[in-house]
C-alpha cells in the first residue's frame, strides 16, 4: 500500500508542473486583456452625459413654420373684423345714444306740455268760475233795476211821471226831481252796462283759456306720440346693438381660438427650436465627452501596457507569485479527489486536503483561528516601489471580465458556479477576477499570500483608518467588509472588479458602505 505522504507529494509535483505551465500561459494573457473593453474601465463613462434629446428635422421646423404663419393670417383677419365690429359698434353705441337724449327731450316736452295743460285747465276753471260769478251778480243787479223801475212806475218817481212834477212846490222842484230821476236813471244803466261789459270780458277770459287748453292737450298728445316714437327708436337701436354686439362676440371667440392655435403654432415651434438647441448642446457635450473619453482611454490603455509591460519584465515578482501559488490548494477545490486529476476546463486541480468553502460571503465575525486560511502578509519587498509594484500587476488587468470566483496569485482563472446572478452572467464560463481574486493577483507579486475572502482579507494586514488611507491600501466594504475589496489608487480613485457583466476599472472612490478601516499591506 502505498504511503500516504509519498502520494500527497507525487500530487504536489504534478500540481506544481501544472501551475508552471499556466503561469506562462496567464502572462500571455495579460497582453490580451489590456486590449479589452477599456472604455469600461473608465469611471463614469456610460452615464456622464445622458441619452440626446430629440433632433427635430427641417422638414419639422419647416412644417410649424407654417402653421404659425397661418395662423397669424387667420388671426389677423379675426382681429381686423373684430376692429370693424368695434366700430360699428361705437357708431350704434352713438345711435344709442343720440335716440336715448332724444327720448329724454320728448319727455321733457311731453312734462312741459302736461304742466301747460294743467295751467290752462286751471284758466278755464278760474274763468268760468267768474263768468258764473259775474252772470250771478248781473243777475241780481237786474232784478235790483226791475224793482226800482217798478217801483218808479207805481209810486211815479219815473222822469216822464206828471205826479212828480205836480207834486212838486214850484219849478225849482220839479227840476230838482228831474235832475234825481236823470241821475238815477244813468247810474243804472251805467251798472247794468258794466255788468255785461263784464259778463263778455269773462266769456272772452274763458274762450281763451279754452283755446289754451285745447293746445296744451294737442302738445300734450304730441309729446306722448314723441316719446312713444323715441322709445321704438331706442328698441330698434338697441336691438341693432345687441345684433352687433353678438356678432362681435361670435368673432372674439373665433380669434380666441385662432390665437389658441397660434399660441400652440408658436410654442410648438418654440418646443421644436428648443429641442434642436438642445440637440445641438448634447451633440457639442457629447463630441467633448467623446474625445475625454477618447484621450482617457488612450492614457488607460497606454498605463495599462506600461503596467503589463513592468509586470511581465519583473521575473522575481513573477517568481514571488508562483512560489506562493506553489502547492496551494484551489479554493474552487471543494470535494476529495483520490486521483489527483487535474481539470483542464477549470484550469484547477483538484486536492483532496482542501477544506469545504462558502461560496456566499457571510456578513458573520472573523471565523475561529483553526478555520481561518493561513496568509503570509510578510512582503519580500517594501517601501513605495512595493506599492507601484502591486499597483501595476492590478493596473496590467485592466478590461479582464469580472468572473465570480476568478483569479489566483497568477492571474485571471474560470470562475465558479453561484447558482443566481454569477450563472446567469456565465461567469462559471468566464476567466477572470472577482473583487478579493483581483487583490490576491495584485500582492502575490511582493510575495503576500491572500486569501480569497474580503472578510479574511481585511484582517490580513495593518487596519488603518479610512480616512486616512493611502495609495495602495485596500479599501473595504459591508458588515466586517463582507461585500467588496479594491484597491486604492489616490485622488480618489481606485481599482476594482465590481460586479458580474463588469470587467477591471478604475473607479470613483464610493464613501457609502465602506468599512472604517482600511487595510495597508505594505509600509
Amino acid at each position: 500500500m502505498p504511503d500516504p505522504r509519498e502520494t500527497f507529494v507525487s500530487r504536489r509535483q504534478v500540481r506544481g508542473i501544472h501551475r508552471s505551465a499556466l503561469v506562462r500561459t496567464r502572462f500571455v494573457l495579460v497582453g490580451a486583456g489590456l486590449v479589452l473593453a477599456l472604455m469600461a474601465t473608465l469611471p463614469g463613462v456610460a452615464a456622464a452625459v445622458p441619452p440626446p434629446p430629440p433632433n427635430p428635422s427641417d422638414s419639422d421646423l419647416a412644417a410649424a413654420g407654417s402653421a404659425v404663419d397661418s395662423s397669424l393670417g387667420q388671426v389677423g383677419q379675426l382681429i381686423d373684423a373684430i376692429a370693424s365690429a368695434n366700430q360699428q359698434l361705437a357708431r350704434l353705441d352713438d345711435e344709442v345714444a343720440s335716440k336715448r337724449e332724444g327720448v329724454n327731450k320728448a319727455l321733457v316736452d311731453l312734462q312741459n306740455a302736461r304742466d301747460a295743460a294743467d295751467v290752462a285747465a286751471a284758466v278755464v276753471g278760474a274763468a268760468q268760475q267768474a263768468l258764473a260769478d259775474a252772470g250771478t251778480q248781473i243777475q241780481a243787479a237786474q232784478r235790483k233795476f226791475d224793482e226800482f223801475a217798478k217801483s218808479s212806475y207805481t209810486q211815479g218817481s219815473g222822469v216822464a211821471s206828471m205826479a212828480s212834477f205836480l207834486g212838486s212846490s214850484g219849478p225849482d222842484d220839479v227840476l230838482d226831481r228831474a235832475q234825481v230821476l236823470k241821475v238815477l236813471s244813468n247810474s243804472q244803466n251805467a251798472v247794468l252796462d258794466g255788468l255785461q261789459r263784464a259778463r263778455t270780458e269773462q266769456a272772452n277770459r274763458d274762450s281763451a283759456a279754452r283755446d289754451s287748453k285745447q293746445q296744451a292737450d294737442a302738445a300734450a298728445s304730441e309729446a306722448e306720440s314723441k316719446k312713444a316714437e323715441a322709445e321704438q327708436a331706442i328698441a330698434e337701436a338697441q336691438a341693432a346693438l345687441q345684433a352687433e354686439a353678438d356678432q362681435k362676440a361670435a368673432i372674439e371667440s373665433q380669434r380666441d381660438a385662432a390665437q389658441t392655435e397660434l399660441d400652440s403654432a408658436r410654442s410648438n415651434v418654440a418646443g421644436l427650436q428648443d429641442q434642436r438647441a438642445a440637440y445641438g448642446d448634447w451633440e457639442t457635450r457629447k463630441a467633448a465627452e467623446d474625445a475625454a473619453v477618447a484621450a482617457a482611454a488612450a492614457a488607460a490603455r497606454e498605463a495599462a501596457v506600461q503596467a503589463a509591460a513592468r509586470v511581465s519584465a519583473n521575473l522575481a515578482a513573477q517568481q514571488r507569485a508562483a512560489a506562493i501559488a506553489e502547492g496551494q490548494r484551489s479554493h474552487v477545490d471543494v470535494e476529495e479527489d483520490s486521483s489527483a486529476t487535474t481539470d483542464s476546463d477549470s484550469s484547477t486541480t483538484t486536492t483532496p486536503t482542501t477544506p469545504k468553502t462558502s461560496t456566499t460571503p457571510k456578513t458573520s465575525t472573523t471565523p475561529k483561528t483553526p478555520t481561518k486560511p493561513k496568509t503570509s502578509t510578510t512582503p519580500s519587498v517594501t517601501g513605495s516601489a512595493a506599492v507601484e509594484l502591486a499597483i501595476d500587476r492590478g493596473m496590467s488587468q485592466l478590461g479582464v471580465p469580472y468572473s465570480w470566483g476568478g483569479g489566483d496569485e497568477n492571474g485571471p482563472t474560470k470562475g465558479i458556479r453561484d447558482g443566481g446572478v454569477a450563472d446567469s452572467y456565465g461567469d462559471y464560463n468566464k476567466v477572470g477576477f472577482d473583487c478579493s481574486g483581483l487583490m490576491i493577483y495584485a500582492f502575490a507579486g511582493l510575495g503576500i499570500s491572500l486569501p480569497h475572502y474580503t472578510g479574511y482579507q481585511y484582517t490580513a494586514g495593518k487596519q488603518v483608518p479610512s480616512s486616512d488611507m493611502k495609495r495602495g491600501d485596500m479599501i473595504f466594504y459591508g458588515p466586517n467588509a463582507s461585500q467588496h475589496v479594491a484597491l486604492y489608487l489616490g485622488d480618489g480613485k481606485m481599482l476594482e472588479a465590481p460586479q458580474s457583466g463588469s470587467v477591471v476599472k478604475v473607479s470613483d472612490v464610493r464613501y457609502s458602505g465602506m468599512t472604517p478601516y482600511a487595510v495597508r499591506m505594505v509600509s
